[in-house]
């Protein structure tokens, strides 16, 4: 083998070197051309957010994904391996909102040459009052001018990191083609009565002023207060009830107790007075009512939380709701409000936000002394939109949704049965999947109240009056997507009749980011727009993402692929754990834990970074701390360690003439990697690359440390038997090559770089090894394989007999150099008989002029003597 190694290499500069010829020499490139079904290894590769910048936890996860698609494309395999960009939704409005200092107003004309307030602000204490208000479409122009620039850093990281995705393969969940699949996926929906339009109960965030889905929701546990009220009967003694929030007194429609509450079963069928307002409800029964919390009675208002939402559907209740979008209590009172006092008190909380208007009625219900004591407080948990700052509300509102298995048992079977089809990786994680099917409690509410997203692609008649007609809704044409209703006119009607009697008028909201996500197989892939590739890729073989995300994406991808192909979007799910701080916390942007990966990279170099991350196993949280990042550290003495090891391989010379690996501690060394490449192999193939990586490096330090140390003598020597010489040069070239193949899906741009010393073409094109014994190198003709003996045990003892030797000399206070006349090894018999095959070997490592061997119960050197002692 001839190399031609650099005087003094080094990890610097290995990433913008590689980066740019992996680049340039499309070494990532999907090439479909040559592909079939059976030998292509599909991905789909998670979109991230585009509102901001990537954390640690991006790293970490993403090279999960990128050294198991290494090890497949090694394999042999064609990999499909795109990236997107996931642009639109709340987090990207939030992020222009901030940045340009702005805000949307619909309302708004459009002003062509519009310029923004100022530009890289973070504007984080900035109130929507003092934003600028601008139209709706110079708003979107604001977008995607920004998430295309955050998408060029993002794109920068994942190359800096050495991802081998395709970037002739990507996509935004924002372009026109992403609009048109999932316009038209949802029109689909509509047409098979999956997709539909109620008035119901929804979760606010008044913040934003959109609905918000249960997969959104976070629970956060904040400071309240039970208040202790009294309802009135007529001719009895009152009712008290207990509630932590005494300003939807106004919105009660019943009280409810447990069917099975002795002390309120005479009260069902009758009815109380509300305090303060004076409004008769009835005494309800219901299954979900807590007789040991609280008095055991609870008022059901509309609407407190979701257990009010589930009370007024099963029980048949009317609609009071007080609150409105922005949080605050509406100026015109429930109509059963009729008696002076109650007008009055509801006149008190009018307008206020919920906050006041709690202290308004607290007020009041002191003076009338229908409050009995004072509030006792507590810690409750409160539902909050994961991305909210404010508690959020329950409002009536008209919104889209599509059937997810909530109310569909056999959907919600066959969700179940598609969970258990896919391949989980590691498996405990379907149980969460399960749980998430089997928790839902109502269909998945895809409508937003934005602007920056895809339209829903429907517009509404309007009657004679002007008056939408919203059960009539006209649907897009699947020829006539992408569209959107707020610019395009309706099918069958020209511009000038919209918003006119008689006309139409078109949906303004947009959907959920996740109704496009759910649809990333579909995005990468060509569905419907490129049959070829569709046929090619899908389903995925593999599905990796972060495992906070089962009940969004997991789930809403499995959803969709169950509506439209009636199938797995994929074969396997691979799921990463969290990275935790040093306290063991989860990382998070709103807990200010997050490490940005930039300064990581540039300190300690990407392949060292790839190391810490492919360390952990799938489903495993993994500690990082930028203080001390122990495992980097040594994932860089790794690197180093890989570039100066076959430095000094490659200084040995080959004598000339036929030679083969014969000598026994050279087939000892490539038995053991013979039984490294089977683990490394297995490993990968049960999705454990952290084992892996870790059968791999401990065999590589036991490859420098011992094996080269043992026969670097023999490598170097001129006056040495050329068999032997060649024997000892042939297998340590035999195993870098191995080792550097093994190592190359953890860090490759090192092994890129040795590799490229003496090949002309990539690491990462290079067939994953099979067996160094069975021929695949060039230590042996396939005339030797057969033949070869294993001695599988003598590099193990040479090794421990080395560090013996080595450990004499220092305790001895000797130098290593240090000549010794006789090295005395004791053990079973049948171990120094394999010893003897490494005398020579051991003797010019150890300076041993004579080994002797004695009988012993283990392995142990006995005795040293020096030669200054001789």
């Amino acid at each position: 083998m001839t190399a031609i190694v650099p005087d003094k290499p080094a990890l610097e500069g290995l990433e913008g070197k590689w980066d740019s010829l992996w680049s340039e020499r499309g070494t990532y490139r999907f090439d479909r051309a040559l592909a079939r079904r059976e030998n292509i290894y599909s991905i789909d590769t998670p979109p991230p957010t585009a509102s901001g910048s990537l954390h640690i936890g991006h790293v970490f996860s993403y090279t999960h994904t990128d050294v198991i698609a290494r090890f497949e494309r090694m394999r042999g395999k064609s990999v499909f391996y795109p990236i997107g960009w996931d642009d639109n939704g709340l987090p990207t409005e939030r992020r222009v909102q901030n940045y340009y200092g702005v805000r949307c107003d619909p309302t708004l004309p459009y002003e062509p040459d519009f310029v923004p307030p100022y530009e890289g602000g973070d504007n984080k204490s900035g109130k929507a009052a003092d934003q600028k208000p601008i139209s709706r479409r110079n708003f979107i122009e604001l977008c995607e001018v920004l998430t295309v620039e955050d998408e060029k850093q993002f794109e920068a990281l994942w190359h800096r990191l050495g991802l081998s995705v395709d970037w002739n393969q990507t996509y935004r969940t924002i372009a026109d083609s992403s609009m048109r699949a999932s316009q038209l996926a949802f029109v689909r929906n509509v047409e098979r009565g999956e997709a539909y339009q109620a008035q119901a109960p929804t979760l606010w965030d008044v913040t934003f002023r959109t609905a918000v889905a249960q997969a959104e929701l976070e629970d956060k546990d904040q400071p309240g207060a039970y208040h202790r009220l009294a309802f009135h009967r007529n001719g009895g003694e009152d009712i008290f009830i207990e509630t932590t929030r005494p300003e939807l007194l106004a919105a009660c429609v019943a009280l409810v107790a447990h069917p099975d509450d002795e002390r309120y079963q005479p009260l069902f069928g009758t009815t109380v007075t509300t305090p303060l307002f004076g409004v008769e409800v009835p005494v309800v029964a219901h299954h979900l009512a807590q007789a040991d919390k609280g008095s055991g009675i609870a008022m059901i208002c509309t609407f407190g939380d979701l257990t009010d939402v589930i009370w007024w559907r099963d029980l048949s209740l009317p609609n009071r709701a007080i609150i409105g979008f922005d949080g605050r209590i509406i100026s015109e009172a429930p109509d059963v409000i009729t008696t002076e006092t109650g007008i009055n008190a509801y006149s008190a909380i009018a307008g206020k936000t919920v906050f006041s208007a709690k202290q308004a009625i607290v007020e009041l219900l002191r003076d009338s002394g229908e409050m009995v004591g004072e509030p006792k407080p507590i810690i409750h948990p409160v539902k909050f939109f994961e991305k909210g700052d404010k508690p959020l509300e329950i409002v009536s509102t008209r919104q889209w949704y599509i059937r997810n298995g909530a109310r569909d048992e056999e959907l919600r079977a066959r969700l179940l049965e598609m969970g258990r089809e896919v391949q989980w990786h590691p498996e405990f994680m379907r149980v969460r999947y399960e749980n998430w099917v089997g928790g839902l409690t109502g269909d998945w509410l895809i409508s937003r109240q934005r602007f920056f997203g895809v339209p829903i692609p429907v517009w509404y008649p309007l009657d004679g009056d002007g008056n939408p007609v919203f059960d009539q809704p006209i649907v897009a044409t699947e020829a006539s997507l992408p569209v959107d209703p707020s610019t395009d006119a309706a099918p069958g009607y020209d511009e000038s009749r919209r918003n006119t009697p008689g006309g139409f008028v078109g949906e303004l909201d947009v959907m959920d980011t996740w109704a496009t996500s759910s649809l990333t197989p579909q995005l990468a892939g060509g569905w419907e727009t490129d049959p070829e590739l569709w046929d090619l890729v899908a389903p995925y073989d593999l599905r990796p993402q972060g495992q906070d995300i089962i009940r969004t994406w997991l789930f809403s991808t499995m959803l969709r692929s169950a509506l439209e192909d009636h199938r797995t979007p994929w074969k396997h799910a691979a799921l990463s754990g969290f990275i935790v701080d040093p306290d063991r916390k989860k990382m998070s942007k709103s807990k200010g834990n997050v490490v940005t990966p930039s300064d990581v990279l540039e300190t300690h170099g990407s392949d060292a970074v790839r190391y810490w991350a492919a360390s952990s196993r799938l489903g495993t949280d993994a500690a990082f701390d930028p203080q001390n990042p122990t495992q980097i550290k040594i994932g860089r003495r790794l690197a180093i360690k890989v570039l100066n090891a076959a430095k000094f391989v490659y200084s040995f010379e080959l004598p000339e003439g036929s030679h083969s690996v014969t000598n026994p501690l050279d087939l000892s060394m490539l038995t053991g990697l013979d039984t490294v490449i089977a683990s490394a192999t297995a490993a990968f193939e049960n999705f454990d690359h952290a084992k892996a990586l870790e059968v791999t490096e401990t065999y590589f330090w036991t490859f420098c440390d011992d094996y080269l140390e043992l026969v670097k003598e023999r490598a170097y020597s001129a006056d040495a038997d050329p068999a032997e010489k060649a024997s000892a040069v042939l297998a340590l070239q035999a195993a870098v090559d191995v080792l550097l193949r093994l190592l190359a899906p953890f860090i490759p741009f090192a092994t890129e770089e040795v590799w490229s010393w003496s090949h002309d073409t990539s690491i990462h094109r290079a067939p994953w090894p099979t067996g160094v014994t069975s021929g695949d190198g060039a230590a042996f003709t396939a005339d030797d394989a057969p033949s070869i003996p294993a001695h599988g045990a003598l590099l193990g003892l040479a090794g421990q007999v080395l560090v013996a030797i080595r450990r004499a000399k220092t305790d001895a206070k000797a130098s290593q150099k240090t000549p010794v006349a006789t090295a005395t090894i004791a053990g079973p018999s049948e171990l120094l008989d394999e010893l003897r095959l490494a005398s020579d070997d051991l003797k010019q490592v150890g300076r041993i002029a004579e080994l002797k061997f004695v009988a012993g119960e283990a392995v142990t050197v006995t005795e040293i003597i020096f030669e200054t002692e001789a």
